[in-house]
């Protein structure tokens, strides 16, 4: 009981002291400081080892009482509660170290952190954050603690293809991969330029970065070596946003899948540095737009998306086995690289599929979208295509041959 006394006393002493830094001065200071915080922290200590959780509610009463009339009695300009509340969370605390103090300490330290960030906090918030970045924050909050909650973890519909559970973690996965992406790209702005973002934005869309890497250097000729660094660094990130779906949705798949997917981000990451170089040394910068994290409605679509190619695979390999799931992954990549590998991938956690069998359509899915890439890359001129095609060629070359180590 002594060391969780202690752990109490910490707890006080830690949060009172980011408080009296905060306190001020004369008649306008905060009522509680380092010695409130510590004593209101021991006092939760002391009742709950005393009289339980019945005495620890009293004591909290107490303290919450007595946090009232002190802030009717010296409340000025500023209408803030957060002293106040950290006071009687600071007691709260105290009585949780005498049962748990490892997760009592650590509530406090983050506590302390929040209070010590205020003004970073507060700036991010007013004048980082935008109105549509608070959006996407509230619609991937809902998407999380809402909808996934409530959807069912089972196998049903046609030939038993589709789990809602399952595709819509792979929906947020994916929403959560293009907003890390978007924070990147804002996070570098102008430091970095384009190799960088198309990097961070090619997690969005690869080959939508690569539309975008091709309009600019049509617009901007003197950003070319840029815009291609930008447009194949951007397949860096289609590789590794591959082995995340994978490995969030089969490992034995991502398992099989390693020795292609290391050969082509090798080859991507290798043709990528090369004008990434080239594009540095001519100190070409890139200024981020504000835009949103990531679309609602392209997640809907993926949703929609995946769920076809769930079905369409699962009735061509009934139909014609795996030649059947071969056709439907081709096709499917050609929108979507990234449904494609999960729908052969699921597959395999079903046990429909087994692992080794699902490497050629994923590959042919990746093969297919790197058509579309190509397409994309030629409409940024010539020598845009002559640069950027090479790479997206060897890239899904370097993946056929790491298949060839593992299927000889």
């Amino acid at each position: 009981m002594i060391l969780n006394l202690a752990v109490a006393l910490g707890i006080g002493l830690l949060v009172g002291v980011e408080r009296e830094r905060r306190k001020g001065e004369g008649p306008s200071r905060s009522f509680a400081g380092l010695r409130t915080f510590a004593i209101a922290s021991l006092a939760g200590g002391v009742s709950f080892m005393a009289g339980g959780i019945l005495l620890l509610a009293t004591a909290t009463a107490g303290v919450a009482i007595l946090t009232a009339a002190a802030y009717r009695l010296t409340r000025g300009d500023d209408p803030g509660l957060t002293t106040e509340v950290a006071l009687i969370l600071t007691v709260i605390l105290g009585g949780l170290s005498m049962k748990q103090p490892a997760v009592a300490g650590g509530l406090a330290v983050t506590v302390a952190v929040l209070l010590a960030a205020r003004s970073p906090l507060h700036r991010f918030v007013r004048s980082v954050l935008t109105e549509e970045e608070l959006q996407d924050g509230l619609i991937f909050a809902g998407a999380t603690l809402v909808v996934l909650p409530l959807l069912p973890d089972r196998s049903f519909g046609p030939f038993g293809a589709l789990n809602p559970y399952t595709i819509w973690i792979l929906v947020i996965l994916i929403m959560a991969i293009s907003a890390a992406g978007y924070i990147a790209i804002r996070t570098v702005g102008a430091r970095y330029g384009l190799p960088i973002a198309g990097f961070a934005s090619g997690f969005i869309s690869s080959a939508a970065t690569i539309g975008a890497m091709a309009t600019r250097a049509v617009r901007t000729s003197a950003v070319l070596e840029a815009a291609v660094a930008g447009a194949v660094l951007s397949t860096v990130a289609t590789i590794v946003q591959m082995a995340i779906v994978l490995a969030a949705t089969s490992l034995p798949t991502l398992r099989n899948l390693s020795i292609p997917l290391v050969c082509a981000g090798v080859a991507a990451v290798a043709y990528g540095t090369v004008f990434t170089i080239w594009a540095l040394q001519q100190k070409t910068e890139y200024e981020q737009e504000g835009g949103r994290a990531f679309g609602l409605t392209t997640a809907l679509a993926f949703a929609l998306t995946l769920a076809g190619i769930l079905v369409a695979s699962a009735a061509l390999r009934e139909w014609f086995g795996e030649t059947g799931v071969i056709l439907a992954t081709a096709l499917a990549g050609f929108v979507d690289t990234h449904a494609a590998a999960i729908s052969a991938a699921s597959l395999v956690a079903t046990g429909k599929l087994h692992a080794t069998d699902a490497t050629v359509p994923i590959l042919a899915g990746l093969t297919t979208n790197t058509i579309s890439k190509i397409f994309f890359a030629a409409s940024g001129g010539r020598s845009f295509a002559l640069r950027v095609i090479p790479g997206l060629i060897i890239v899904v070359l370097a993946a056929w041959l790491g298949a060839l180590c593992i299927l000889a």
